[in-house]
């Protein structure tokens, strides 16, 4: 690793991926939501989704298409106004769960197919991906890199695995709180403020 990145790149690059993975965003918070309502096996393919489809966005910026997605403001208008709308309309599904007995797989809907193919859909993937290329990749410590791509290849690594851990830390969170929240309103309440939250999370996408 340190053939290909310094120590102090290497950490900088660990710590940048850990906090956009682990701070709440559309990816956690519906995690969160289906761990709560469906249980935790039913996370899992939307989980390996998150980070497969991390890993193309990665690959389609280092082709340059990241470039035009951070350079030409109606492509990242056109992605935050496509991602908001699905994230506001998973609200109001969520909204509809009233008892974790009446949640079925249907309910929320999320697999693997769908799941990687809303990641092009979440900006904040877009930056920290346009950000990594312009940060790690294309340049080491301030000057042009000579290996750009083993760190691409490196750095699609990282943040494969940091996409996952944060992720299921998430789906397992909410799984801890399935049994509690099957009593009486609690579910109800629960829900209302994910879809709160991913309401607000959508606000927040438009202001990125």
């Amino acid at each position: 690793m340190l053939s290909i990145f310094s120590f102090n790149e290497f950490i900088a690059l660990i710590f940048f991926c850990a906090a956009m993975t682990f701070s709440p965003g559309p990816n956690t918070m519906l995690t969160t939501a289906i761990a709560t309502n469906e249980g935790l096996r039913r996370t899992l393919p939307f989980a390996c989704a998150v980070p497969f489809g991390w890993l193309m966005i990665m690959l389609a910026c280092g082709f340059g298409i990241g470039a035009l997605v951070a350079e030409i403001p109606s492509i990242r208008l056109g992605i935050k106004i496509l991602g908001c709308a699905y994230l506001i309309w998973l609200a109001l599904k969520l909204c509809k769960s009233k008892q974790l007995h009446e949640v079925n797989p249907a309910r929320l809907n999320m697999g693997f197919i769908k799941g990687v193919f809303i990641q092009f859909l979440n900006i904040k993937v877009w930056l920290l991906a346009v950000t990594i290329m312009g940060s790690w990749i294309i340049y080491a410590e301030g000057q042009p890199s000579t290996n750009p791509d083993e760190r691409l290849m490196l750095a699609c690594a990282v943040v494969m695995f940091f996409a996952f851990v944060s992720n299921m830390s998430y789906a397992l969170a909410g799984a801890l709180f399935k049994t509690w929240l099957g009593t009486g309103k609690r579910l109800v309440v629960f829900n209302y403020f994910l879809a709160a939250l991913l309401i607000a999370t959508a606000i927040w996408t438009l202001s990125i």
